[in-house]
């Protein structure tokens, strides 16, 4: 299995989700062993690579900082180049975070497929787990133990008559990312938005990108896009956050009330863990 980078360059703009501001992003193809690398073209095209040693802190969204140089909000744009399939990607933006878009992966995608991807010449490098590691935070718990497959169980909890309890079983195979886990949006509570509002976050939150619910239910006219994409938007969150790995993994996940805080530090707990793993090519 060879590694992959895009065809062609694609442009897309955006406002940001915490900020509120426009910004234009381009993909560009990468050569092979890139990774993913964020350029900030505001900033004389500095350079932050999408791996677990920037994470910087991960409240409502996944940021990331090199050097004092930051980067938010990357973790539906890596889902949808994960889960489409491509290893390496030069990501351009004008400003500190990623467009949210319709709070989905769902236009990355989109724009993904119409650029198309090409095969180059190096093979695909993939985290193979060998032995279990678990990370556990109050009720919060993530686990990834051996597996030959890409695999995510997600538990979700929430007193709400929309999610109640949610339980979704994924495998990245054969284009499942696109139509299983891509469309999900993001959710968020109205009790919580005058708090975040006042700690400067969700400035660009609306109807357009995010499920906005109620005690009783949601502001949205629109109705979900699945019964569950709530869950199915917790298996989005993983995946693009699990993108900063550098490789997609081989082992199963298992998460219940999770979020980007207790990913990044089950990632980070793997990583020092160096018996739980080996890097193979397949």
């Amino acid at each position: 299995m060879k590694q992959t980078t895009i065809s062609k360059t694609i442009e897309i703009s955006g406002i940001g989700l915490h900020t509120g501001v426009e910004v234009n992003l381009a993909l560009k193809p990468a050569p092979e062993n890139t990774g993913y690398i964020f350029v900030r073209t505001d900033l004389d095209d500095f350079e932050i690579p999408a791996s677990v040693e920037y994470i910087s802190h991960c409240s409502y969204a996944t940021t990331l900082m090199r050097k004092g140089v930051v980067l938010s909000t990357c973790e539906h744009l890596l889902s949808a180049l994960r889960g489409y399939g491509v290893d390496n990607c030069f990501i351009y933006l004008d400003s500190i975070e990623i467009p949210i878009l319709d709070g989905s992966s769902e236009v990355f995608l989109e724009l993904i497929e119409r650029a198309g991807i090409r095969e180059q010449n190096a093979p695909r490098h993939f985290l193979k787990v060998l032995e279990k590691v678990e990370f556990e935070q109050g009720d919060r718990r993530m686990s990834i133990e051996p597996s030959d497959k890409y695999e995510i169980e997600c538990v979700i909890d929430f007193p709400h008559p929309l999610i109640n309890h949610q339980t979704y079983n994924f495998e990245m195979k054969n284009g499942s990312f696109g139509r299983e886990i891509a469309s999900a949006r993001t959710f968020g509570f109205t009790t919580e938005i005058e708090m975040l509002r006042k700690a400067n976050l969700a400035l660009g939150g609306s109807l357009d990108n995010a499920i906005v619910l109620t005690p009783e239910g949601m502001l949205n006219e629109k109705p979900l896009r699945f019964e569950n994409e709530f869950v199915r938007h917790k298996i989005l969150d993983i995946i693009g956050d699990f993108a900063l790995l550098g490789m997609p993994f081989l082992g199963k996940l298992k998460a219940k009330k999770s979020g980007h805080s207790v990913h990044a530090s089950l990632m980070s707990k793997l990583l020092k863990t160096e018996s739980a793993w080996e890097i193979v090519e397949i």
